[in-house]
């Protein structure tokens, strides 16, 4: 059944609204938790359709998997009994390839189907590979099933440079060596909060990863690894949307459970922007107060690696400057098929132009509802951003990839004043 959200825009957004756990340290920190080979309690975890495909996927290898109230899961490895990763809904998940380190770690073997996800670019593996081939490990591809199969009799400690930054290299890597011979060096690696999460949790495992978060990681291989209770960091990428929800309304909401340190080149644009970021401790958690009361200046900015502007959060901002004052060039550094979203901006009344890489969006007066299609997640999340800016009615189709990242987005908007309703089809 097909369902979209209907969204009345032009109300201006106010009140408090609370991040859940980030979905990017999420499904890396599931499938790591095959490496401990006893229980593990994770906490803090969002309720997205990910997460739930983590939890089928786990299920049909034989882990325990039991989910709580509250965003619990405890997962028991200990009942694995096959190396197979070979299902559809392997295959339709882009982050389905963190079982590659994961069981090759455990195990020393699986067969894993080709990963999918939001269609977005090129986003190939051969850095991921290229780890574990130096760990030790003996990788062949299937071409004509879309599989690949690893073996290693002992992973063995390497000195390895990763050819480009990948965070998704990064994390698969150091899942594998953290159950390695020796001692593993990565360079060139990715710093992004979740990978330091990641991090974090393998040495509460046991583990002795030290590094994350700077150029270079090292990791000291231990034979086994123990289960632990572990919480989640909140959503970077969640925090930033509702950064920029708060400002494209010209609200006032103040963002609860964030970590500011890790928002700090989407608040200089906000801010560049005319919005005011604010930030706050009530005595539990940090927080971030956005306020803007004028038509916001157009800036420019360039996707980077963290803790340059993410990549992620390029299309709500995109969206958030259709209506500024002036022109904003954005330039797209990490995916090539990143400005999906802008065809549908346009039935918007969004002036953009897109040559390669860049895009040039000219700021209008105002927006106006039409019927737009989400293409990826973040692009959806973009025109959400959109549909609170314009007048009369917008409708989101395609929410499923919504689904992927958001955790109760229309209720979530619905409590700081948004005119935002999850409809299905038949109705």
């Amino acid at each position: 059944m097909d369902s979209f959200y209907s969204i009345h825009g032009l109300k201006r957004l106010e009140g408090t609204v609370t991040i859940s756990g980030a979905k990017n340290a999420a499904v890396a920190i599931i499938p790591a938790a095959i490496l401990a080979g006893e229980p593990c309690v994770l906490e803090n975890l969002p309720n997205i359709a990910d997460v739930e495909s983590l939890r089928d996927i786990l299920r049909g290898l034989g882990a325990g998997v039991d989910m709580t109230e509250g965003g619990c899961m405890r997962i028991d490895p200990s009942t694995i009994n096959t190396h197979d990763a070979t299902s559809n809904e392997v295959s339709s998940m882009r982050a389905s390839y963190y079982l590659l380190g994961a069981m090759l770690g455990a195990y020393g073997e699986i067969e894993l189907a080709l990963p999918g996800g939001c269609v977005i670019g090129p986003r190939p593996i051969d850095q991921h590979i290229k780890g574990m081939r130096a760990l030790g490990a003996k990788i062949y591809t299937d071409e004509s099933r879309n599989v690949i199969r690893a073996q290693a009799t002992k992973l063995k400690g390497a000195e390895i440079f990763f050819d480009v930054v990948s965070v998704g290299a990064t994390i698969n890597v150091m899942l594998a060596a953290a159950r390695a011979e020796g001692t593993t060096v990565l360079q060139n690696v990715a710093k992004e909060p979740h990978v330091v999460d990641v991090a974090n949790f393998l040495n509460m495992m046991g583990a002795s990863v030290r590094g994350a978060g700077t150029d270079v990681i090292r990791i000291q291989g231990r034979k086994k690894l123990h289960g632990c209770s572990y919480s989640i960091i909140p959503d970077q990428i969640e925090t930033g949307t509702y950064m920029i929800a708060a400002a494209a309304t010209r609200g006032d909401v103040v963002i609860k459970n964030v970590i500011p340190t890790h928002m700090e080149a989407i608040s200089a644009k906000l801010m560049e922007s005319g919005a005011r970021v604010i930030e706050g401790d009530d005595g539990r958690d940090f927080y971030l107060r956005v306020t803007m009361n004028d038509r916001p200046r157009a800036v420019s900015f360039r996707t980077m690696v963290y803790p340059g502007f993410p990549t992620d959060l390029q299309q709500p901002m995109m969206a958030y400057l259709t209506t500024a004052g002036g022109t904003s060039v954005i330039t797209e550094n990490i995916f090539e098929k990143r400005f999906n979203h802008v065809k549908e901006l346009r039935k918007l009344g969004a002036s953009i132009s897109i040559s390669k890489r860049v895009a040039r969006v000219k700021g209008v007066e105002a927006l106006r509802g039409a019927d737009i299609c989400a293409s990826d997640l973040r692009a959806g999340a973009a025109l959400i951003v959109a549909g609170l800016m314009a007048g009369g009615e917008t409708r989101v189709h395609n929410i499923g990839y919504i689904d992927r990242g958001y955790e109760y987005l229309d209720s979530k908007f619905r409590a700081i004043g948004a005119d935002i309703l999850r409809v299905d089809e038949e109705e």
